[in-house]
């Protein structure tokens, strides 16, 4: 009877010590390692994906240690495990749901295109996907932009932190919620319920302008293409502003890249053929805006679209110093022209 008793316990005294190893012995892993936890996750299921990615050193310690230590849910998510932790320190990172964000950059400036591909760069899931949603959910705006034919221009550009476990849809949403934010802050929010901007913000002698949302993000995603340089960004918007009010054409670059890219038929650079390209978006050929922005503009470039320059000027070209010289007559246009190629030459 003594001997049992001895052997029930030194068979005790050995399961403690390896439930106390399995706890509490810290586990390297193997560079990076992601762990996918689905909503829905068992505690055995969650206990076998740590173990065979190496996280954890017992599915068994895991699921007993969970039964005596039951104080939350453990949270579905995708987990980083790039330190030394043991069981406990796992358990508890799930329980905070201390889940894994990947980082997405929008520039200013950048296409739906550009997004998607930033989307899947990011380990986020395929481009094609993110583009679907950007190219039909137009509920997303539905209120504030009714005829606007994608999510095109209400993508706003930031920084994001994004999980796996979020949808395609919910990313795009979260890029409209920060348009959303940004047009409040700069007083277009109000266009969204079909009003327009205060005239007495604008120039006093600048022509007519229409500053409906649509319109405002459409000019602004034009203005966001044509420059960089913040300071000049009223004056492009005062070119466009002055020739739409003389029925001129536009003759935007960007907007007709942006319809070859709708068509997939953009090479990469422009060429002189590509002015004769049909698509509402060659404002060469067709006059007014184009139908959509072309684009995702920042900030600055809406309220240059809100607010721009008092100007007479109708042209713009580059001065091949990354600034552009502005001009009020064709000819004046044209030798600025010749003088950005004879700078461009002799480069």
């Amino acid at each position: 009877m003594r001997k049992l008793i001895w052997v029930v316990f030194i068979a005790a005294l050995a399961a403690g010590g390896w439930f106390a190893w399995s706890l509490l012995a810290p586990v390297e892993p193997t560079g990076q390692t992601f762990v996918m936890l689905h909503s829905g996750f068992s505690t055995r299921r969650i206990a076998s994906e740590l173990k065979q990615a190496g996280v954890i050193r017992s599915e068994d310690a895991f699921i007993l240690w969970r039964y005596l230590r039951h104080r939350g849910s453990l949270k579905a998510g995708e987990y980083l495990f790039d330190k030394p932790a043991n069981t406990i320190d796992v358990q508890r990172r799930l329980m905070r749901g201390d889940v894994y964000f990947h980082t997405v950059v929008v520039p200013e400036g950048f296409t739906m295109f550009d997004i998607a591909r930033a989307v899947e760069a990011a380990g986020l899931g395929p481009a094609k996907d993110f583009l679907e949603v950007a190219q039909t959910d137009r509920s997303l705006i539905a209120d504030i932009a009714p005829g606007a034919p994608s999510l095109e221009g209400y993508l706003f550009p930031d920084t994001y932190q994004f999980s796996r476990m979020m949808s395609m849809k919910d990313m795009a949403s979260s890029m409209v919620r920060k348009f959303r934010q940004v047009a409040s802050q700069i007083g277009l929010a109000h266009s969204a319920a079909g009003g327009t901007v205060e005239a007495s913000s604008m120039p006093s002698s600048s022509p007519q302008i229409d500053t409906d949302l649509e319109r405002t993000v459409t000019m602004a995603s034009i203005v966001e293409k044509e420059t960089a340089v913040a300071e000049e960004r009223p004056l492009v918007a005062s070119v466009y502003y002055n020739r739409l009010a003389k029925k001129m054409a536009l003759d935007a670059d960007p907007s007709i890249i942006y319809g070859e890219l709708l068509a997939g038929t953009y090479t990469g650079a422009l060429h002189h053929d590509d002015m004769q390209f049909n698509s509402r978006y060659n404002t060469y050929k067709y006059p007014g805006l184009p139908p959509g922005p072309i684009g995702n503009p920042g900030k600055g470039a809406l309220e240059a679209a809100m607010h721009p320059a008092q100007s007479d000027y109708f042209y713009f070209v580059a001065d091949a110093q990354g600034h552009h010289r502005f001009a009020r007559t064709i000819t004046e246009h044209n030798n600025n022209v010749a003088a950005y190629r004879k700078a461009m030459r002799g480069q």
